[in-house]
């Protein structure tokens, strides 16, 4: 049977045996020095004490000095300033009804999609107008004449599949955008 080498500590001349399974070869005493070190530098993810008061994330980084959102940095505890409007996120959309998809554009999807008849919310694409009308002239040969409706094919269907990709929920994206819009603002 191989001999058990038991490793030493290496900092500072340290002659404690190294933690059993620690990552590193240090002590207890040198291996919580490093996670403090580290807890102050890089801080802890973990949930919130309570949702933010921006975004309504639960996820957030306790620092030494206290908490911060993770997603858009509000310091946990701050007063939310009500009288800045929120910030303009426009979106392009993706809307099913039936065997068809609405493009449109908003700043606010949440009252405009309220007001169109669709069984699904597809995705979400961050532009404007320009987006949009780029989108309707890729998708001309799609196109119900005169509105802003798509025949669903194969290839609006794998555009629309691209865009969703990475998110399948378009609302938390587009919380994401707004959370990120507020932490630029400043």
């Amino acid at each position: 049977m191989p001999e058990r080498r038991v490793l030493e500590c290496l900092v500072d001349g340290c002659c404690v045996p190294a933690a059993p399974g620690a990552p590193v070869a240090l002590c207890e005493r040198h291996l919580a020095a490093a996670s403090d070190w580290s807890s102050r530098e890089h801080g802890v993810t973990d949930l919130l004490p309570s949702p933010c008061r921006v975004c309504g994330s639960r996820l957030g980084v306790h620092w030494v000095s206290g908490w911060t959102c993770a997603v858009c940095e509000w310091r946990h505890g701050e007063i939310v300033d009500g009288e800045l409007p929120p910030p303009r996120v426009d979106v392009v959309y993706y809307l099913r009804f039936d065997d068809r998809i609405k493009i449109g554009t908003t700043a606010n999807p949440r009252q405009r999609l309220a007001a169109i008849w669709h069984d699904e919310v597809l995705a979400f694409e961050r532009g404007d107008r320009t987006l949009e009308q780029r989108r309707h002239a890729q998708f001309a040969e799609e196109r119900f004449e005169r509105t802003e409706w798509f025949r669903l094919t194969p290839r609006l269907r794998a555009h629309v599949d691209t865009v969703a990709a990475g998110g399948s929920d378009p609302w938390a994206l587009h919380a994401r955008w707004t959370s990120e819009a507020l932490a630029l603002r400043g």
